[in-house]
């Protein structure tokens, strides 16, 4: 159901010249009345977004840490999606992000208790974060894990009666309801691509199909990952010729949240990933049907040369540490397979259409193998086609390995189905430029025609922040002095590793150590419920490697902010197909990547006025004097070296 706008507007009135009224109240008047600060950056930003929604145009809106810049993008998203009668798009780098704007007394709360608002806003999260009945109850049903029974404890009664009315569903599910699982175990319970989801018995009371249609019926806000938007784009007519509705609702405009991240979600969502299990399965259903002689050995020998083609994966691939892409070196031979393979693909989807016309088959299976094969086509077509691919190897907990394939550049297909469109685009960060330059990240998005501004942060950064430059001699002594940090500060600290690897190490040496605090390490729980937990326990540490960006603790939870070593980009296969393609892979590819992601960690310390705190930033004595200069021009303060 619609809501009303904020605001009064007659039939004579401009929508814009309304809105700019409202926006100067909110900001001048209301909000410093509810005790908020009147920030001169805050105000800039948003009449600059304006132009972004009058113009139905990109915008990078790149503002500093404390500039207010999340109530700007919502308010002028609200009051558009309410003005266009459709849902605003609030895309963000991960999930973790997702609970960040949605928690308690986080930004969209506040808003709405400082401006008296009532907003609906609604999670679209990715599939994986959901429970998965198909593996869930057979695996309940031999399991004594009892973090997973409690989860199927926790399953609604009408899930399993067959006769349930479906007025009696309700929502169900979600990651965020089992903060208990570890991510390891949730791996083993959740949805994952091998899911068959169009022909599963418990579809339409899956938490999948539940919550997406709780979801598509937002009016003010939908908010998702980047992963899951580009998914979006890239399945949405696909999923309409197959009588499926898309998985957004139409949009009344998009804003990407750490925009900075969208591209690699872009080129994530474009991935063709191969199961060493499901060509088979899809192939042997096929050969119980009633088929000619001529098909039964075409795919008897499609089999033969898939297993040989895993079979070579497996033997070339290697582990890449900070990664779980194995790289796969392309070999003569594993093209060569890849080739004869393309080959008999193509023409078994050619004596499919005849097969089908000749016996009984039924035709949603027809379908099902006819989708399957085209897809398991095309993306050898990728691989098989030089430099427009990058491809590793994964493995799952059950120990299935996955070959994916991803095209190297996306630019053109998103220029051509996302930007292309008339609606407003806003990318909102602290690092969208290259020194003030917005031209590399409109590039890698095929975006031609956009606007663009910067906002320094308000902070004084030289009162409430002290940078200390740290050097390793050994692993073990860079051990013992972040230790020894993280007692004199007594807790209160935010470790960053550029890897689990690394983190688990440390934890090594950690839990040899007796505390006086509790440690919270990423992926032993539900990352937002750690988070919560950090933030209302004074003396906590949170040890993260994905927690670069988002994370956002003011006050004394998180006092003092540990780099643990330059985030530097793994040397796995999608960087390695970057840097191949570079001029300067280290100039290009390894510091951008390393300052930006730097420049995020530094904004985890200092959230509001009030802050105070410590960032040690470590690194080895060739970093030091290969990087020490570049660091320090991106550092607000000076750093000096310990």
């Amino acid at each position: 159901m619609a809501k009303s706008l904020p605001f009064t507007i007659s039939k004579t009135e401009n929508f814009f010249d309304r809105l700019g009224d409202y926006i100067g109240d909110v900001f001048y008047d209301i909000l410093p009345e509810q005790g908020y600060e009147l920030r001169d950056e805050q105000i800039y930003m948003g009449y600059q977004i304006e132009q972004a929604f009058k113009n139905k145009s990109t915008i990078f809106a790149e503002a500093g840490v404390g500039t207010g810049k999340t109530f700007v993008y919502l308010l002028y998203a609200i009051c558009y999606a309410r003005y266009k009668g459709k849902p605003a798009i609030i895309s963000c780098a991960d999930e973790t992000l997702i609970e960040q704007l949605v928690k308690k007394d986080g930004d969209i709360q506040k808003l709405e208790e400082a401006l008296g608002l009532s907003v609906d806003v609604r999670l679209a999260k990715a599939s994986d974060q959901y429970v998965c009945m198909k593996k869930l109850e057979p695996i309940a049903n031999e399991t004594s894990d009892e973090d997973i029974l409690r989860v199927h404890e926790q399953i609604p009664d009408f899930v399993f009666a067959q006769g349930s009315s479906m007025q009696s569903f309700e929502r169900y599910g979600d990651r965020k309801e089992y903060p208990w699982v570890s991510n390891e175990k949730w791996e083993k319970i959740a949805w994952d691509p091998l899911q068959q989801c169009s022909i599963c018995e418990w579809r339409h009371r899956s938490a999948l199909t539940l919550n997406r249609e709780y979801y598509r019926h937002a009016s003010d806000l939908i908010i998702c990952s980047h992963d899951f938007y580009m998914e979006h784009v890239w399945t949405k007519e696909s999923r309409k010729r197959e009588g499926q509705m898309p998985l957004l609702p139409d949009e009344s405009c998009v804003v990407f949240d750490e925009g900075h991240l969208l591209e690699f979600a872009a080129q994530k969502a474009l991935t063709y990933r191969f199961n060493s299990e499901t060509l088979s399965m899809i192939l042997t259903s096929y050969m119980s049907q009633e088929v000619r002689e001529d098909s039964l050995q075409l795919i008897e020998s499609i089999l033969a040369l898939h297993d040989e083609w895993f079979d070579v994966l497996k033997e070339t691939a290697s582990y890449v540490e900070g990664s779980n892409r194995k790289e796969v070196p392309r070999t003569n031979k594993m093209m060569k397979v890849a080739s004869l393979m393309h080959k008999q693909v193509q023409t078994l989807l050619d004596q499919l259409v005849f097969d089908a016309g000749l016996f009984t088959i039924d035709e949603y299976q027809v379908k099902i193998i006819e989708e399957y094969l085209e897809f398991f086509s095309y993306g050898l077509g990728v691989l098989l086609e030089a430099d427009q691919g990058v491809f590793w190897l994964e493995e799952n907990e059950s120990q299935q390995d996955s070959l994916v394939i991803m095209p190297r550049l996306v630019e053109d297909v998103l220029k051509k189905e996302v930007f292309s469109r008339s609606i407003p685009f806003v990318f909102s960060s602290a690092t969208l430029s290259q020194a003030g330059n917005f031209q590399y990240i409109a590039d890698s998005l095929g975006i031609e025609q956009f606007d663009s501004f910067t906002v320094s942060s308000p902070f004084d950064y030289e009162k409430q922040m002290k940078i200390f430059g740290r050097i390793q001699k050994s692993e073990q002594q860079k051990w013992q002095e972040i230790i020894n940090d993280i007692f004199n500060n007594q807790g209160q600290s935010l470790v960053l590793f550029s890897s689990k690897e690394e983190m688990d190490r440390f934890r090594h040496e950690a839990e040899q150590v007796d505390w006086r605090f509790s440690f919270l390490y990423e992926g032993d729980r539900e990352i937002s419920e750690l988070v919560k937990e950090f933030q209302h326990d004074d003396s906590s540490v949170l040890c993260s490697y994905h927690l670069w960006e988002g994370l956002d603790v003011p006050g004394q939870a998180l006092s003092q902010v540990i780099v643990a070593s330059l985030p530097f980009p793994p040397k796995d296969p999608v960087f390695q197909a970057k840097r191949k393609h570079a001029g300067d892979p280290l100039e290009e590819i390894d510091m951008p990547y390393m300052i930006l992601r730097l420049r995020q960690g530094i904004g985890r310390l200092i959230r509001t006025s009030e802050d105070k705190g410590i960032l040690n930033i470590w690194m080895d004595q060739t970093q030091h004097k290969q990087y020490g200069q570049e660091i320090q021009q991106v550092l607000p303060v000076d750093i000096k070296w310990v």
